[in-house]
């Protein structure tokens, strides 16, 4: 389980095919100072296993099913990914609760900066839609957020807004968004239980559960 409080920003330093997927190389020199094999570790929000290790460096393998669902795949040596660790039982939860299991991929629509804030519109898939509400969480490339902004349900086009202080800015990848840009997001867990808990009771009586 991770928080969503974004640790360092890491680079991808290679990319090699390993049977359908991928193995990364990514430079992270905190995060892997006391790296073990084996370790979970979230890079741009979805969560990876560690399998190897050096001063600077750690290796994680990345199955196709993760690429099919993540910006992931569009990943290149020498792209910026945001790194957080696992949270150690008892620490401070200073984010919200992220799996880095990643839901969907957003769409960059607008940036909008000011004199120290920026605003992110961000154009979300519509099974997602119900999911994100205004004032709430939402975990955007790994990033724990919150939701400044909601399109009306009934849009065509389904969107989020969050707004950035100075801190994210510099210290996360979300800074550096453009127009287009791809985005991994993960909605608030307790929101995905409600929404499966609504379907059972609205399914028909003595249908399949």
């Amino acid at each position: 389980m991770f928080t969503g409080i974004i640790e360092e920003i890491g680079v991808i330093t290679a990319i090699v095919p390993s049977g359908d997927g991928w193995r990364l190389t990514v430079r992270a020199p905190k995060a892997v100072q006391d790296a073990v094999h084996g370790e979970s570790i979230a890079v741009s929000g979805v969560c990876l296993t560690v399998i190897a290790s050096t001063a600077e460096t750690f290796d994680a393998d990345v199955m196709q099913q993760t690429l099919d669902v993540s910006a992931l795949a569009a990943a290149s040596v020498g792209t910026v990914v945001n790194i957080e660790k696992a949270m150690p039982v008892g620490a401070r939860l200073g984010g919200h609760i992220v799996q880095g299991h990643v839901d969907g991929i957003g769409e960059v629509a607008e940036v909008r900066p000011g004199a120290e804030w920026s605003v992110l519109r961000i154009a979300i898939p519509a099974d997602l839609a119900p999911l994100v509400v205004d004032k709430g969480s939402i975990s955007i490339d790994g990033t724990s957020l919150t939701v400044s902004a909601v399109s009306p349900a009934d849009s065509d086009i389904h969107w989020l807004e969050v707004s950035l202080i100075p801190e994210t800015l510099s210290a996360t990848t979300l800074g550096h968004r453009r127009v287009g840009d791809r985005v991994n997001l993960e909605t608030d867990i307790l929101a995905r239980h409600v929404e499966r808990l609504l379907a059972f009771r609205a399914a028909p009586e003595g249908g399949s559960r």
